[in-house]
Formats: structure tokens, sequence, C-alpha cells
């Protein structure tokens, strides 16, 4: 494997200004000093990482939101979104522990960084609960899906993609955690699981800020460094990741594109499933996640330990014994739409087969 970290980040400075796209064993946790914990309403704050995936705007929110008004007639929610940016979300979390929020569910952008913001509400007596991404510090609960299995069918998927050419082939890897690196995660493990000894990780980039146009940035460098013949596949952290990297391959008039794989199920890399541009998305029923979220939420608002709702325990960089609920991600690949966000009721087909898109959704079996 080589890293190419140090001129991934040279190129951005010198591109970008070119480039413009629109568990373990369950140990007892301290109680949290609970500030508020009556019978009748409190408010929980929602704070999402960014807005380059809509998923928050069009699920989570207004499914955590909708469940905790089914348990908590009396409870608000307020929300707001960092954009990616890490001081942002401080700030917002600062706005509101002093507003008085009473329950924070956190999905971070960067774990280490928001460290003391999650102690400053522990302390103020609000719970944290960690969304999607497990925050460091001393959070109440973790909602989310296990991450080794998103790493473990992603890499199972770029593998059929590949089909037989998968044996010793290129592939780029794009991240925020290279395969390289010293600090890895369960969802890296799970897709070197798969991968290690089968493939060969040509290039591998970190993406600083999880937007499509770094990640375009990324791919042009590995088109450039490989040449656009020899990238046999694509692993990309999500979907948005996985747009730029196709849209780089196009750019390079790469024809036969290489097997992308991603995660989020976005409507944009299901049409482009559709279109045979990705080949995978790794689909994480987000009202399975947005139910168990609200009913820990509610819990914590009302001074009770969420152990009753979580099913296992998890640790971070500073505690363990966390209660999580993790839940189990879903594969989707133009065989499985139908039967998959089709058939939850998160699109429906005429909200992916747009007229382009006709011929290709009667070939999917969509229409």
């Amino acid at each position: 494997m080589r890293t190419c970290l140090h001129r991934f980040a040279i190129m951005v400075a010198a591109v970008s200004m070119f480039v413009t796209l629109a568990g373990c064993g369950q140990a007892d946790q301290p109680d949290v000093p609970h500030r508020k914990a009556s019978d009748g309403g409190f408010t929980v704050g929602l704070l999402f990482p960014d807005n380059q995936a809509t998923r928050y705007e069009n699920f989570d929110g207004p499914l955590i939101e909708k469940k905790i008004e089914e348990l908590c007639g009396a409870c608000s929610v307020v929300d707001a979104n960092a954009q990616g940016d890490v001081s942002t979300q401080r700030r917002q979390v600062d706005t509101m522990l002093v507003n008085g929020v009473d329950v924070l569910v956190l999905d971070r952008v960067d774990g280490p960084s928001l460290r003391r913001s999650v102690q400053k509400a522990r302390d103020a007596g609000v719970p944290v609960i960690a969304y999607d991404r497990l925050a460091d510090g001393p959070v109440s609960g973790y909602v989310s899906f296990n991450d080794y299995d998103v790493g473990r069918i992603q890499g199972e998927a770029l593998l059929r993609g590949m089909g037989r050419r998968a044996s010793g082939d290129r592939i780029v890897w794009l991240d925020a955690t290279v395969p390289s690196s010293a600090w890895s995660t369960p969802r890296v493990e799970g897709a070197l699981s798969v991968l290690k000894g089968k493939v060969d990780i040509a290039e591998e980039f970190t993406i600083g800020s999880l937007n499509e146009q770094d990640s375009y940035v990324a791919m042009s460098a590995a088109v450039v460094s490989l040449g656009p013949e020899n990238v046999d596949g694509v692993y990309a952290l999500n979907d948005v990741i996985a747009a730029g990297a196709i849209a780089a391959l196009k750019n390079a008039h790469v024809t036969a594109l290489p097997p992308v794989v991603g995660q989020d199920a976005e409507l944009s890399a299901v049409q482009r499933i559709v279109k045979g541009e990705q080949y995978m998305t790794a689909y994480k029923p987000y009202g399975l996640q947005a139910n168990a979220a609200a009913e820990m939420a509610v819990a914590l608002g009302r001074g009770e330990k969420p152990h009753g709702i979580s099913e296992t325990t998890v640790g971070n960089a500073t505690d363990k014994g966390i209660p999580a609920v993790l839940l189990e991600p879903v594969p989707v690949t133009a065989n499985s739409i139908k039967n998959t966000v089709v058939k939850d009721g998160v699109y429906t087909v005429k909200q992916i087969c747009t007229p382009k898109l006709a011929e290709s959704c009667r070939k999917a079996g969509l229409l």
C-alpha cells in the first residue's frame, strides 16, 4: 500500500482553485447530574454535522422529532447543522446549553475536537447521545449501525463488482481514515477483513472535508497517478465521496466505470446505481435509528437510564460501558433497490425513476 496524503494536501491547494462542483462488558457509568427530571415537557437538541448529505434534513431530523412528539407530547425539539465546521458545532452546543436544552443528540463533526463540549454538557447536567458517529467524552448513549458490518458489506460488494478481476487489482481508497494509518475504525477493519490480500490499495486519500469537491480532486489525482485504465475499483466512505469520485472518472473519459461503493443510500446514489455509475451503497434504515435515538432521548430527559433501550455497550477514547443500540446495515445494488429503499418507503419509484432514467429503471425492474 502506498500513502499519498502529503501529495494530496499539496494538490488540494493547487487544484481546488480550478475545480468547482455545484460489545464489550458493561461497566457502570456515573449518573448525569440531571438538570430537569420532571414528568412534563423538556427540550431535545439535535446537532447534525454537515449539509453535504441530504439525510439529516430529509430523514434523521424529521423522524427523530416525530418519534419524540409521539413519546412526549409536551416535549420540544431544536436542531442545528454545523455545515462541516468543528468550531461551529462547538458554538452550537454552547448556545443550546445556554438556552436550556435538557438532552443533546449529537452527530459530531470530529470526535476528539468535541470532547470538551460533551464534558461541558455533562457538567451542566445535560446527557449527550452520540448519533451515527461515536463522540469522545462522557456520552450517555450511542445509537448507530454496526460500523464493522458497514465496512464488511462495502468490501464484499466491491469484490463482487470487480468480479474475476479482483485478485490483485488496484483500488482507490477515499475516506476520512486510510488503511495505512495507525488509527483505524471498525468500518475500516470490516472492509479490510474482506479486501486484504485480494486487492491492491494503490492510492489512498484522507478527505479532510467530506464534500464532493475534495473527493473529485483526490480521485483526479489517483487517475493521473495510475492512469485512467488502471483504476479497477473505488472504496468511498459515503455517497457524497462516491459522487465526487464518479465525476472525476467521467471527466477523465473513463467510459467503463469501475465499481464504486459508498454508504447512506442518498437518492442521488440510488439513481447512480440505476444508471450503472455506482455499484453499491450501504443502506442504514433511518427510521430504526431515529426511533432508537428518540426513545433514548426521552428516557434520559425523564431522568431514566437508557439500559432498557440499549442492546449492548461500547467504549470511546475516554469512557467504557456506554449503552448502545447498533443496528444492521443493508447492501443496496441495482437488483435490490425495490426490496430495500422502495419497500421501506424511503423513496418512491417515481422519485427514483425520472424520465431520463426510465429505460435504466426498466432494466432494474423498477418500471
